[in-house]
C-alpha cells in the first residue's frame, strides 16, 4: 500500500514536472460519521466514523487524439484488510474523430454511469445497480461511444465482466452490452442492455440480461430522476429475475444549500412466482440537506432508513435508521 502511493507520488511530480499543462493529478475522498438510529438501548447503539474511499489519478493529455488515465481506488477489501489499494483505471482514450471516441484496457463501464451522475451523490449511497453489485464501475475491455446526431448518441462495450478486482475468469468469457442516449432540452432519457453468457449450457442456466430505462430532467433549481432496471436469468439461472426501482431528486436552496432525496425498491421472482432472493430484497429511503463548504468540499447531513421485503403473510419488518454526516473532498 505506502509503495503505491509513492510510487503514485513519484509518478505524479514527474509528469507535472515534465509538463505541467498536458497532465494533471487527482484526489478524491468519501468519509463519514454514522449513528445508529434503530437501537432501543443507548448503550448498544452502534457509530463510528470512516473513510469509505479514496481515489488518486492521473490524466495525462498526449495530443489532440489521445489521452490517458491511470486511477487507484483504495478502500475497503472484503478479504479482510482495512483499506486496498486496486488499479481501477488504466485506460487510453482516442477521439477517434468528432463523433468516435473509444476507450481500451481497464476502462469505466457504461452500466450504471447515466444513473450515477444523475443521482449525483455517489459520497453519501451507490447507485443501485452498483450498490448491489449488478455490474462493475470499471473493468478490463474496450467501449465506443458514437455520436449520432447532437442529441442522440449510442455505446457499446466488450469486457471481461469479472471486474477491476479481478482477473479474466478461466472460462474466457466476455460480458456486453449496448445503450441509446437521448437528450432534448433539459431532458435526458437512456436506454441500454447488459448481457452475460451463461457458463453451464444445461436446461437450468441461459443468458443473464439486464435491461434499463433511466431518464432525468432539470425544472429550474430542480433535478429529478429515475430508474427501472430488470435482471432476467439472474446469475445465469433460468427465470430467476430480481427488478430494480430508484427515484432521486435534488432542490437546490441557493449557492451552497440544497435538499435532496431518494427512494429504491428491490424485488425479486422466480418461475413458481416465489421471491427467491429476499434476504436481500428490500426499500430504501434517503433525504438531507448538503452544503458546498468550497470548491472540492461538500458535506451532507442525511438519514437512511432500510425496510427488509418480507412474505405476504408476514409482519413487515423494522426499519433500521442510520443518521449520516458524509464528506466529500477532492482536488
Amino acid at each position: 500500500m505506502k509503495k503505491i502511493i509513492l510510487l503514485f507520488t513519484l509518478a505524479s511530480l514527474v509528469y507535472v514536472n515534465s509538463d505541467a499543462q498536458s497532465g494533471k493529478p487527482a484526489v478524491k475522498v468519501f468519509s463519514n460519521f454514522n449513528y445508529d438510529m434503530s437501537s432501543e438501548n443507548e448503550e448498544d447503539v452502534f457509530k463510528e466514523f470512516e473513510v469509505k474511499r479514496a481515489y488518486l489519478g492521473y490524466a495525462y493529455q498526449i495530443d489532440d487524439n489521445f489521452s490517458t488515465k491511470v486511477t487507484f481506488d483504495v478502500g475497503k477489501n472484503d478479504g479482510g484488510s482495512a483499506y486496498t489499494a486496486f488499479l481501477k483505471i488504466a485506460s487510453l482514450t482516442w477521439k477517434a474523430n468528432d463523433r468516435t471516441t473509444i476507450n481500451i484496457g481497464m476502462t469505466g463501464t457504461k452500466n450504471f454511469k447515466f444513473m450515477e451522475k444523475g443521482w449525483g451523490k455517489r459520497y453519501i449511497y451507490k447507485s443501485l445497480q452498483d450498490q448491489h453489485k449488478w455490474a462493475n464501475s470499471a473493468d478490463v475491455g474496450m467501449t465506443i461511444d458514437y455520436n449520432l446526431s447532437s442529441n442522440l448518441a449510442v455505446d457499446m462495450q466488450i469486457l471481461n465482466g469479472d471486474g477491476y478486482k479481478n482477473v479474466q475468469g478461466s472460462n474466457g468469457l466476455m460480458r456486453g452490452g449496448a445503450g441509446l442516449t437521448y437528450k432534448m432540452g433539459n431532458m435526458n432519457i437512456r436506454v441500454s442492455r447488459d448481457m452475460v453468457p451463461r457458463t453451464e449450457y444445461t436446461s437450468e442456466y441461459d443468458v443473464q440480461a439486464i435491461s434499463t430505462l433511466a431518464g432525468k430532467l432539470k425544472l429550474g433549481e430542480l433535478n429529478i430522476g429515475g430508474e427501472y432496471n430488470i435482471q432476467e436469468n439472474a446469475a445465469n439461472i433460468i427465470d430467476n429475475t430480481k427488478t430494480g426501482i430508484s427515484v432521486y431528486g435534488n432542490y437546490k436552496l441557493n449557492e451552497k444549500f440544497s435538499v435532496f432525496g431518494r427512494y429504491d425498491n428491490l424485488d425479486s421472482e422466480n418461475a413458481n412466482g416465489e421471491q427467491w432472493n429476499i434476504e436481500k430484497d428490500g426499500t430504501l429511503q434517503i433525504f438531507g440537506i448538503e452544503r458546498k463548504m468550497a470548491k472540492g468540499v461538500t458535506v451532507a447531513v442525511n438519514i437512511q432508513n432500510w425496510q427488509d421485503a418480507t412474505e405476504d403473510n408476514m409482519p413487515e419488518a423494522d426499519v433500521e435508521s442510520t443518521l449520516y454526516l458524509n464528506l466529500e473532498y477532492k482536488f
